[in-house]
């Protein structure tokens, strides 16, 4: 069977504000040094799923931009614009129907934009164990992360850690628990991050639309009907708004039994604010993370990080500074998560070419 992947790419990245717009969102970016975010997560798959047979679901009004971004990657044909942002079941239910009724079914590989993955090796391994699985047991399978330490910024999964097997039965998905509670789930040995990586043939989770969520499943029918017609954009554009908000967490996976997941070892991070560049980047022997021109002086534990200007910094500790042509942010390094609140801040103010 056919193997597709399937990127989600709409969100805004609002955490990495000032380096991330509406017009250049953190998945565009480049954070690492080598490559944007996009073409790292597009790249990291070559050995197990062909560019050819690889979409990306993303905003209309970033298609244009994302396009150019991914150089070549992707087959123009192959973004798919979503007209408004209706969350990760829309998104997911929209590239099943693309594929069925476009390209016969297949087994989907569903990934985040912009994750960090150091060993990309054991993660290709993993992805090609979980293929296997979904074809085979025709379930849904999640890939979850083996803890390295008591998160408090990720969901969990539990499963039975003496089941015999490399894919586990999901027995419940857990909210981000306070400290102690996720000392105990990484304790346990019984608890995967939820990394948001899911594969499952797309006529299975078609299925799953239909029995859990009738309301999302009548617009996708709605729009496969149209697809490969002259009408199917204008139908998109007419249908996808009405389509309810909500996860594919909430919608189908908690509420099915037939769920796997095989936990892997591989290096992953979600890098969702600035004090995640810690992942991508080695620190200096004061723990600074320095990027672009810098002279620091007495500084200690600061993420400092320059497009094109010199950052100098004295006797400071703990900070997130960076700069770009038209903005500086200077947080406290546990404030990392408020960053979204400056835009929220920016809005209400009208400055909408900070956004």
């Amino acid at each position: 069977m056919k193997c597709y992947g399937v990127i989600m790419a709409g969100g805004g990245g609002t955490r990495f504000w000032p380096l991330s717009r509406q017009a250049m969102p953190k998945q565009m970016l480049n954070l690492s040094g080598r490559e944007r975010m996009i073409n790292e997560t597009i790249d990291r798959l070559d050995g197990v799923i062909d560019r050819q047979d690889t979409f990306i679901v993303t905003n209309e009004k970033q298609a244009a931009k994302m396009l150019e971004c991914v150089d070549g990657r992707i087959a123009p044909d192959h973004i798919l614009s979503e007209p408004s942002a209706r969350n990760t079941a829309a998104c997911i239910g929209y590239a099943a129907m693309e594929i069925v009724k476009k390209y016969g079914d297949g087994v989907m590989c569903i990934f985040p934009s912009d994750h960090f993955v150091k060993n990309e090796e054991a993660f290709r391994q993993v992805l090609g164990e979980a293929v296997r699985t979904a074809e085979e047991r025709d379930m849904l399978v999640t890939i979850g992360i083996e803890p390295t330490f008591p998160s408090t910024g990720y969901g969990y999964i539990r499963f039975d850690k003496n089941e015999d097997a490399v894919a586990r039965r999901v027995e419940e998905f857990k909210e981000k628990p306070d400290l102690e509670t996720a000392k105990a789930y990484v304790e346990s040995g019984n608890y995967a991050w939820n990394s948001g990586m899911f594969v499952w043939k797309a006529s299975t989770i078609l299925k799953k639309f239909e029995a859990l969520l009738p309301d999302i499943y009548a617009c996708l029918v709605k729009l496969g009907e149209v697809m490969n017609t002259p009408q199917e954009q204008e139908v998109i554009g007419q249908v996808y708004p009405t389509i309810p908000t909500i996860s594919i967490d909430y919608g189908i996976l908690e509420r099915s039994d037939d769920v796997l997941v095989l936990s892997g070892d591989f290096g992953w991070n979600d890098v969702g604010s600035w004090d995640m560049m810690k992942v991508v980047y080695d620190a200096d022997e004061n723990g600074n993370i320095l990027v672009g021109e810098q002279v620091n002086i007495d500084t200690a534990d600061t993420i400092s990080f320059s497009t094109g200007r010199m950052i100098a910094t004295v006797g400071v500790e703990g900070l997130v500074v960076v700069e770009t042509p038209d903005a500086v942010l200077v947080c406290a390094k546990d404030r990392v998560q408020d960053v979204k609140q400056i835009v929220d801040a920016l809005g209400e103010r009208g400055r909408t070419e900070l956004l």
